[in-house]
């Protein structure tokens, strides 16, 4: 098992168990009584709670030792048993951990006022941890977490006396309120700059409030810190229910919230007080779909790969007699694509033969995009059939996160497979939101990082549980980039992500500043796959205004703005000309430097797209 250290210098993110005061007041332990007694009288109770949550998917149990203070058990006349419950509770959580998970030895506020506003001096409450501390570290815990902390001064003396035994690493978590700050009124940003200046590896949140107030909080951390961040949040607020207290916040809204929590820098999520192990598995599905490793099981030795589990009757297709689209990718050749809506309505004769003049012009393939902008259009994937059968050009069919469950997505790659598709272009796909539904619900068990593990799965003849499917699927795994980032640190990580889990070529937003591009190219050198530039040509200053300021990640120079907005004022069909002339000098700035390029057809006409293309030489002749 790796020193949980190694974990800190990973990419991955890795899950935490849930509360375990919750678990034992749901199998009949009442609160007034103390929790970390039952180390000692009941451990085969807490031993059923930390191996409910292991097999939900946490890497970290943390003991039942969060109230194991001199003070916290004093009060039930158990202190002269402080040395007896911690050794205990490390003991009861290594059994069910055995060498699969981490253990994390709990320790909570003291629940005592500091000087000068308290009788409790700084050398008294750090001797309180102390005692603690060298118990739990005589049961042999791999890291502690000080959690539910309210106060710096407190959480400054439970890390002196961490520090005073070892060099462990530490969690340190706070609890925030309604305001986003702690009961003492200090700021995220605040004790989050303390935090990084004290000796600890991992600065979090936990309990105090829902997933919400969590992410804001996160947010603000984010700013003030390069140090692993982590969030454990109660599910929601507690609410009174004929005298009984429960947290309202279900396992597939925490789940949704753990994935914003990584997106917003967190590498480490959990939950606290109400969380269950239904919500800790939804949560470790949730982040295994957008975190590229195995589990915390396969640390021993090398993590098996997905061509290592693949059947050994399965003979895994080459790129190169996948589709001819993957063979030219696949041979370094240039390919050139158009991308065309699919029809509106269930008439598709008028998409169809735009697309015959595409195939008479040589174009290799044909975009057809999943629902985009969450418009409501025929199934791209019957669209991609029909292109096929009846015109006889490939087909790269978009295929988004947004609509369907993880069994849906597995039915549809299979059904698609079955029907001779092999191109897909993987996508996590725009919310309901954006589009003219705004009520629909999307789904979004997985994104794009999740489905291209799916797809290369299939491609080695798994599913996703591992289980054999016969004959693999022969996809080319294509996947979206956006050179555009706003945050760019966080595109190029996801990237990687997908290069890990098997992307074949990307396709890029659509490019209107060809040294971003470039520049872009440089940052993803070191995880290089094919790449196929998105040129859009413009049709109208009104649509370059657009694109520059509704699509997110998509950045229109200021010289192309002037440009546009000078031949729009001449006449429409000057403002369309000049955006056909900026996209064919785009793609002759670019064709050097990537193996590909995407045209958009502007209002479904290809004639406008094709011209784009005689900025390639193999078209400029046929042009001429």
């Amino acid at each position: 098992m790796k020193n949980f250290r190694d974990l800190l210098e990973s990419d991955s993110v890795y899950v935490f168990d849930g509360a375990v005061g919750t678990r034992l007041y749901d199998k009949g332990v009442y609160i007034n009584r103390s929790y970390d007694e039952l180390n000692i009288t009941n451990p085969d109770l807490v031993r059923e709670v930390h191996e409910e949550y292991i097999a939900a998917g946490a890497d970290i149990i943390e003991t039942n030792s969060f109230g194991a203070t001199r003070h916290h058990l004093q009060s039930y006349g158990l202190e002269s048993k402080l040395k007896e419950i911690n050794i205990a509770a490390v003991r009861i959580a290594r059994e069910a951990a055995g060498d699969k998970v981490y253990v994390a030895g709990a320790i909570g506020p003291l629940g005592l006022r500091l000087e000068p506003f308290g009788p409790t001096s700084f050398d008294e409450a750090k001797e309180m941890y102390r005692e603690q501390v060298e118990a739990l570290l005589e049961g042999g815990v791999d890291l502690f977490i000080l959690e539910t902390f309210s106060e710096l001064p407190l959480i400054e003396q439970a890390i002196k006396a961490v520090r005073e035994l070892s060099d462990l690493p530490i969690v340190a978590q706070f609890a925030i309120q309604m305001d986003g700050n702690t009961t003492f009124g200090t700021t995220p940003e605040a004790f989050t700059a303390a935090l990084d200046k004290l000796d600890v590896d991992v600065i979090g949140l936990n309990c105090g409030m829902g997933p919400n107030h969590v992410l804001n909080a996160l947010e603000k951390m984010r700013a003030v810190t390069n140090k692993p961040l982590a969030a454990q949040p109660n599910a929601g607020l507690p609410r009174d229910v004929q005298g009984r207290q429960f947290y309202m916040g279900s396992p597939e809204y925490m789940a949704e919230f753990s994935r914003r929590f990584v997106q917003a820098g967190a590498k480490f999520v959990g939950g606290c007080c109400g969380t269950t192990p239904t919500h800790i598995k939804l949560i470790s599905e949730s982040i295994r779909s957008v975190s590229p490793r195995v589990s915390a099981a396969s640390f021993q030795g090398q993590p098996a790969t997905v061509a290592e589990l693949k059947p050994d009757d399965v003979q895994v297709v080459d790129p190169v007699d996948r589709s001819r689209w993957s063979a030219k990718i696949a041979r370094g050749e240039f390919v050139t694509s158009v991308e065309v809506l699919p029809p509106k309505g269930c008439d598709a004769d008028k998409t169809l033969d735009s697309i015959r003049l595409l195939k008479d012009a040589g174009v290799d393939g044909v975009n057809i995009p999943d629902g985009p902008r969450a418009q409501t259009r025929m199934s791209a994937q019957a669209t991609a059939v029909l292109v096929e059968r009846e015109i006889g050009i490939e087909a790269v069919l978009h295929y988004c996160c947004r609509d369907r469950n993880l069994l849906g997505m597995m039915s549809d790659l299979l059904g698609a497979s079955a029907l001779g598709l092999h191109n897909l272009l993987l996508i996590t796909g725009d919310p309901p939101k954006m589009g003219p539904y705004p009520d629909a619900t999307a789904v979004f068990d997985i994104d794009a990082i999740g489905l291209t593990n799916m797809v290369n799965k299939l491609n080695h003849g798994l599913d996703l549980g591992n289980n054999p499917i016969g004959k693999p699927t022969a996809f080319s795994i294509g996947v979206g980039v956006n050179p555009g980032a706003v945050n760019m640190e966080e595109e190029i990580r996801r990237f990687e992500w997908k290069v890990e889990a098997g992307a074949e070529y990307a396709i890029t937003q659509p490019v209107f500043d060809t040294e971003q591009l470039k520049r872009f190219l440089d940052l993803i050198d070191h995880v290089r796959i094919p790449i196929v530039a998105g040129i859009w040509p413009l049709i109208s200053y009104r649509n370059a205004e657009f694109m520059h300021n509704e699509v997110p990640g998509v950045n229109v120079t200021p010289e192309i703005l002037e440009r546009m907005r000078a031949a729009s004022d001449i006449s429409k069909e000057a403002g369309r000309d000049e955006g056909i002339r900026i996209a064919r000098e785009s793609l002759t700035e670019v064709k050097d430097v990537i193996q590909g390029v995407q045209v958009s057809a502007p209002f479904g006409n290809v004639k406008y797209a094709l011209q784009v293309f005689e900025a390639l030489d193999a078209f400029r002749s046929k042009a001429n």
